[in-house]
């Protein structure tokens, strides 16, 4: 069965930086690309970045481009999402997934194992 767990989520100020980690544990994770998603109170899940399996090609939603980059460390079978320059509307919970390629997609469904999410609030 595979774990993931998130952690680095906090409250933070507009224009602060965190960095969130994701450990995988339970299957080849070097075989598999990642993806971080977030989810708003009355929103839907959203894509927000992801890294293929070997870490050559990532992909960001429009609205992070530039602010956000992600990374995998296959060694520690560990993902991360360092954010800066956050703004307020960056506020959700945080989920990292694996996906059940190699290849990155943004469709929450092509995921089938998801963290329990971190939570992100920057205030104004």
């Amino acid at each position: 069965q595979v774990q993931l767990v998130e952690s680095g989520g906090g409250l933070v100020q507009a224009g602060g930086s965190l960095r969130l980690s994701c450990a995988a544990s339970g299957r080849s994770f070097s075989s598999y690309a990642m993806g971080w998603f977030r989810q708003a109170p009355g929103s839907e899940r959203e894509f927000v970045a992801g890294i293929t399996w070997g870490g050559g090609t990532t992909s960001y939603v429009d609205s992070v481009k530039g602010r956000f980059t992600v990374s995998r460390d296959n060694a520690k079978n560990t993902v991360y999402l360092q954010m800066n320059s956050l703004k307020p509307e960056d506020t959700a919970s945080y989920y990292c997934a694996q996906s059940r390629t190699s290849y990155v997609h943004t469709e929450p469904y092509a995921y089938p194992y998801w963290g329990q999410g971190t939570q992100v609030t920057v205030s104004s």
